[in-house]
């Protein structure tokens, strides 16, 4: 059998991770049943890897620039800001629509990062990507059509993103497309809210007093 490197087994090994922990979850994705996936040892997957902790982290890589690249694709670049945000919440939600094993999958992962060292600094990777992302299609459509934003890209990012992830939470386990579209355009219209300056955050108790 000839030799595969481990350059060229690596993005084999991770799509044989994903389709197997897609199908059958992340439980489910041992380095035993991942090599088996693909047809390969297990030693390959350490050897290609190193750790089980290691290969999860290129997943999360992979799902990341993945569904990244398909949102910033989809995102018009000659359009004003509003009709920008308007479509980068549409194609992010398509997504889900489309493909909502994978998100399954992401969730499933972050649950298991909250727990599993070395894996939760993926986790913060993937996330801190995400809002990157965000971030800088907020800005750039921003600049493109002179809008003075209201508050930093970095904090619209961070909103928008809060409200997308409890949508798709909702859509994952209690879907109801109805109140999904409307929760989708009132996400769309209070993040243009905020990011023009009608939506002013409210002021919050700095603390419960305690009757004695």
């Amino acid at each position: 059998m000839a030799h595969v490197s481990a350059a060229e087994r690596r993005p084999q090994l991770i799509k044989a991770a994903i389709d197997l922990m897609t199908r059958e979850g992340v439980a489910a994705g041992s380095t035993r049943a991942i090599a088996a996936e693909l047809g390969v040892a297990q030693a390959t997957v350490h050897y290609t890897f190193g750790t089980k902790a290691d290969l999860y982290r290129a997943v999360l890589e992979r799902l990341t620039d993945d569904l990244t690249a398909r949102v910033e694709r989809a995102t018009p670049e000659d359009a004003g800001f509003e009709e920008t945000i308007a479509a980068l919440a549409h194609a992010s939600w398509r997504t889900v629509r489309e493909e909502p094993t994978r998100y399954r999958l992401l969730t499933e992962l972050s649950m298991l990062a909250l727990r599993t060292p070395g894996l939760s600094e993926a986790y913060e990777g993937y996330y801190r990507g995400v809002g990157e992302v965000t971030a800088r299609l907020v800005s750039e459509a921003a600049a493109r059509a002179g809008y003075e934003l209201a508050q930093p890209a970095e904090t619209i990012a961070r909103f928008f993103l809060a409200g997308f992830d409890g949508l798709t939470l909702q859509r994952l386990y209690a879907p109801d497309e109805f109140s999904e579209d409307v929760g989708l355009r009132v996400l769309v219209s209070a993040t243009l809210a905020l990011a023009g300056g009608r939506l002013e955050p409210a002021e919050m108790p700095t603390g419960r007093r305690v009757a004695g």
